[in-house]
């Protein structure tokens, strides 16, 4: 019998992995993309409406925000219809806030979904730096990290079996999504995802910030302020699922050709 549940389980956590669109790389996925949309879109709207949201009509760091964000998506759309991979955005309708909130953070929930906090942007400086970090964070999202994470803990949880996990209305699947997701959470820069899935969002955050028109140099700079502001008290790169600053700078550095093959600068 157990050899039969483990077969089971074996053989749905092997249809659930599959090759990611644009990265290449397998993921496991076991919640199908609509569904963790739709628990995105809950999970939003609770946040706005618990948090201070600023107005685009009253804040000119408001409008850069969706300025910003409206360029990333259209180059992050444009890159993947081009590549006959247009249903991997299907289901996404953007939404850009500045949040009230002086934590360094931002963060994009499946469906297109994202806030940046006001305490980032005396970090980021100026637009281009902004859009390395929504480039980042986006591409966490559309690369479909959070399914992944999920997935992982799912498994954990002894939650394999596809029939177990076909509903959101599952409590075990709800309080994993809370622990990736929801409000409480760290999200964004602060959330620990994997040094794989950090590298592969800062690779193609770069390519998606340069289509929009933004210079990927700037990523170097921004991730310098970033290590100046973090105060040195990170722990060890072994220690932690973040890359180490200098580390993540040496890989970005290594992603600039590439990166500036795309780049034509906002006229």
């Amino acid at each position: 019998m157990k050899k039969l549940i483990f077969l089971l389980v074996a053989t749905s956590v092997f249809a659930a992995c599959s090759r990611n669109a644009v990265t290449g790389r397998r993921q496991l996925s076991l919640l199908p993309e609509s569904q963790l949309q739709e628990m995105a879109l809950t999970e939003y709207k609770t946040f706005l409406s618990q948090n201070k949201v600023v107005s685009t009509g009253a804040s000119k760091d408001a409008e850069m925000v969706r300025r910003v964000g409206s360029r990333i998506a259209s180059a992050i759309t444009e890159y993947y219809t081009k590549q006959g991979k247009g249903d991997v955005l299907s289901g996404y309708n953007w939404e850009f806030n500045l949040v009230d909130n002086k934590e360094v953070n931002a963060w994009c929930m499946p469906g297109g979904k994202v806030v940046v906090y006001t305490g980032l942007l005396p970090v980021t400086q100026n637009e281009a730096a902004l859009a390395i970090v929504l480039g980042h964070e986006i591409t966490h999202a559309v690369a479909r990290h959070g399914n992944e994470r999920m997935s992982q803990e799912m498994l954990t949880q002894g939650l394999g079996s596809l029939v177990n996990v076909a509903t959101a209305n599952n409590p075990k699947v709800n309080s994993i999504f809370n622990t990736v997701y929801g409000p409480g959470s760290q999200l964004g820069y602060a959330l620990p995802n994997s040094r794989s899935q950090e590298y592969e969002a800062d690779h193609f955050g770069l390519i998606f910030a340069a289509m929009a028109g933004y210079n990927p140099r700037e990523a170097v700079t921004f991730w310098e302020r970033m290590a100046a502001a973090s105060g040195g008290q990170k722990p060890p790169e072994l220690l932690s699922t973040h890359p180490a600053d200098a580390n993540r700078i040496e890989k970005i550095k290594g992603f600039m050709n590439e990166a500036l093959s795309y780049y034509k600068p906002v006229k």
